[in-house]
């Protein structure tokens, strides 16, 4: 056979890591370590793959991330601004949450607002807010304005543009007024949060649905006086919960409260003259 043409090898003098031992009747048995190649993936990194490493930066994992963790501060920029992702803490709140906060803005002169929502500042609440006094200006004035025009015997129409023009004031108040604060306070070196004030605008407006609703009565002075009360006690609101941040500002810190104090008051101008007044 052509087994005469091999030769024997030699177990001492064979190199490296592969041990090789001889048995009795001279043939060669070669032996290997255990090796972790045979599983995968291996028990025990090896080489350059370490515990620490992980997916490339640009792996998509968005099912796989939990909801609060690294992965959300690594997606930063105006991507993620545009991202609904990046709002879902802020519509994160319960029921009994937004109840409190509105309670709290029918107390303005407590003051502890911004306290209470500094970790967890909401939009769900301002959203519903503003959308709810859209609808409640539009159906109480064209209400108002149906009934005075029934009890004098005239004909009345419906006015459409109550609607949209509830809807531009009070959606562009509460996003561009905090938006002009949230610049100016940050030219002062006192910023703020804008979100914190996007809620605390948010909640100063709801005092003003009940006040709608009392616009009702067919009384001139008693309008003004519902107006006049809704006005300071929003404005009394902000200006409260804004004036311990505010000092930080300097020494004009007083004449920023009063802006924010007289502007909330002109919104209840606005609404007097606009939605508290029935033509006829």
């Amino acid at each position: 056979m052509m087994s005469s043409n091999y030769t024997p090898i030699d177990s001492q003098n064979v190199t490296g890591s592969v041990p090789a031992a001889a048995d009795s009747s001279g043939h060669v048995t070669v032996k290997f370590a255990d090796s972790n190649l045979q599983t995968f993936p291996p028990i025990a990194p090896q080489g350059k793959i370490s515990s620490g490493s992980g997916p490339p930066r640009d792996a998509d994992d968005t099912f796989s991330k939990t909801a609060s963790g690294s992965d959300d501060d690594q997606q930063g920029g105006w991507f993620r601004t545009f991202s609904i992702a990046a709002y879902k803490p802020y519509f994160d709140v319960d029921t009994s949450d937004v109840v409190e906060r509105i309670i709290d803005s029918l107390f303005p002169f407590r003051g502890s607002f911004n306290e209470k929502t500094a970790d967890r500042p909401d939009l769900y609440g301002p959203f519903w807010i503003c959308t709810s006094l859209i609808f409640v200006a539009a159906s109480i004035g064209t209400f108002v304005t149906y009934l005075s025009h029934k009890l004098q015997k005239k004909e009345w129409d419906y006015d459409i543009n109550l609607v949209t023009w509830s809807a531009g004031l009070f959606y562009g108040y509460v996003t561009i007024v905090p938006v002009g604060l949230y610049l100016i306070l940050k030219y002062f070196s006192a910023p703020s949060g804008l979100v914190q004030l996007f809620c605390l605008y948010g909640y100063s407006l709801f005092v003003f649905i009940p006040a709608l609703c009392l616009s009702v009565i067919p009384s001139q002075i008693v309008r003004w006086v519902i107006a006049g009360v809704a006005g300071f006690m929003s404005a009394t609101f902000v200006a409260l919960n804004l004036r311990n941040h505010i000092k930080s500002a300097g020494e004009r810190w007083f004449l920023i409260v009063v802006g924010i104090f007289l502007l909330q008051l002109a919104l209840a101008l606005v609404l007097k003259l606009y939605l508290f007044t029935v033509t006829v």
